[in-house]
């Protein structure tokens, strides 16, 4: 049945491009939730482990839990809130970009101003979404494709925000491109497998390098994940036009950032959104780069 839907959208392309937006933007509002709620989780889990390694959330004389502690807090309650007012956001209000504009940017109840960057996000997943659908088709590659740049989003605003890249989001990515690949959807294992172990040891080597050169710390550890998990969903081979593209735009972005808000240099800037967007070009534009490249480089 699945077959004969897709068979039938695809007699229809802007329809199916249409209905993938659609799906995008609606992914797109979720992950909102997933980058402002998932740090969060982890800090409350982190807190949790200390209080029960240090054996202070229960002792003789103060028996209390702290409230956040005990209120339930994950990707599903509680209800999205104005964090100003607290008014609940209702489903009306919480329609991909629509709602946003119908509101003109405010809050319903309290009318303090909404961040742009929530129908930013939702609006760029529904468009790389179309982006990636367009390029591999409606197949099976498409939409573990779609799950890759999901992923990829997430990933680029959580770094972004808090300079971390998350094990629940890199590993299970790593993981589902060595599966995806053992019935070779995008490259052989092989190449799958060989491209994970060289995107983890390649980072590793130079974080260790720095480290002993500098005595300090120049990435973390969730960027060997973040490409060994590219390097397992592409293989080995788009290794290095990743990490050619992400320095570059590192450097860049670093560079302009000093210029335009005066950051010093030791204040940390993540490479993960410039892995993750290095990634997603490579996954979608790779071949056509290279053969761009070649084109201009080799004698005709």
């Amino acid at each position: 049945m699945l077959h004969d839907f897709l068979h039938a959208l695809a007699l229809f392309p802007a329809l199916s491009l249409g209905l993938v937006l659609i799906i995008g933007l609606i992914i797109g509002s979720f992950l909102n939730v997933v980058i402002h709620r998932l740090p969060k989780m982890m800090e409350r889990e982190w807190k949790q482990q200390c209080e029960l390694l240090l054996d202070t959330a229960h002792t003789a004389t103060d028996t209390t839990t702290p409230a956040e502690n005990t209120q339930p807090f994950n990707l599903m309650v509680p209800r999205s809130r104005c964090p100003h007012c607290g008014h609940a956001i209702t489903a009306l209000q919480n329609i991909p970009v629509i709602s946003y504009l119908v509101l003109r940017g405010k809050c319903a109840g309290c009318k303090a101003a909404i961040s742009p960057r929530y129908p930013i996000i939702e609006l760029v997943t529904g468009l790389l979404s179309v982006a990636v659908v367009a390029y591999l088709g409606l197949t099976t590659a498409a939409l573990l494709g779609l799950v890759f740049t999901w992923c990829l989003i997430t990933l680029t605003m959580i770094d972004a925000d808090t300079q971390l890249l998350p094990d629940d989001i890199t590993l299970p990515l790593l993981w589902l491109g060595l599966i995806a690949n053992s019935f070779g959807v995008f490259t052989t294992l092989e190449n799958a497998l060989w491209g994970a172990v060289a995107g983890y040891m390649v980072l590793w080597s130079i974080f260790w390098l720095f480290k002993l050169l500098t005595g300090k710390e120049g990435m973390g550890y969730g960027d060997f994940k973040l490409l060994a998990a590219l390097g397992a969903w592409m293989g080995w081979q788009v290794l290095p036009q990743i990490i050619i593209l992400s320095s570059l735009v590192g450097a860049v972005v670093g560079i302009a950032l000093m210029l335009i808000k005066k950051r010093g240099k030791e204040v940390p800037i993540p490479f993960g959104p410039y892995l993750a967007v290095a990634g997603w070009i490579a996954f979608v534009w790779g071949d056509a780069i290279n053969h761009h490249y070649l084109s201009l480089t080799l004698p005709q």
